[in-house]
């Protein structure tokens, strides 16, 4: 979600396999530099590998450019990655928040294959996104200060994972 001149990403704690609960601290969130956070949901082997690749690539960037990648060149380096593998695809799907250029919050969700949902307020992705989408369009205002954003995405996803068993245990919430 996003707000004046900054953004947050939240996930929820549990791992699971349908209805048996694997792990409570399960960590969805990563960041790949100081103004830009991937999320990844789905499937934990694929997501890990993916998020691996991922690292490595942004490396290979900053080595090559002496600069961090942008929260829409990295969009565009997940989306080719996950585009090139869409006869046997990572079962994920990527959020990718970030601020790009005097301060403007960029976020960004993708399907399995890459392609890329943009928009403006907020995007949500994984097990309770039905209930996700209602909460964050009943709570979502115009440019939140960080405080106050916080405190809405919080409540988007307590709101969300109490009305979904597969998903819940706590959450963190990340605000740049």
């Amino acid at each position: 979600m996003v707000g004046k001149n900054c953004f947050a990403i939240a996930s929820d704690r549990r791992l699971g396999v349908q209805l048996q609960t694997i792990a409570t601290d399960f960590q969805r969130i990563s960041k790949i530099h100081d103004r830009l956070f991937l999320g990844l949901s789905g499937l934990a082997t694929d997501a890990q590998t993916l998020y691996q690749r991922l690292v490595f690539r942004h490396k290979l960037y900053q080595l090559r450019e002496e600069r961090d990648m942008k929260p829409e060149t990295f969009a565009s380096l997940v989306s080719a990655i996950l585009y090139e593998k869409r006869f046997g695809p990572y079962f994920c799907q990527p959020v990718i928040a970030g601020l790009g250029d005097e301060d403007k919050p960029f976020i960004c969700t993708m399907d399995s294959i890459g392609a890329k949902e943009l928009a403006k307020d907020f995007v949500v992705a994984g097990t309770a996104s039905e209930s996700l989408y209602g909460a964050c369009e009943s709570m979502f205002k115009e440019n939140m200060e960080p405080e106050e954003l916080f405190e809405t995405v919080s409540q988007a996803l307590l709101a969300s994972v109490d009305r979904d068993c597969l998903s819940g245990w706590g959450g963190h919430v990340y605000v740049v």
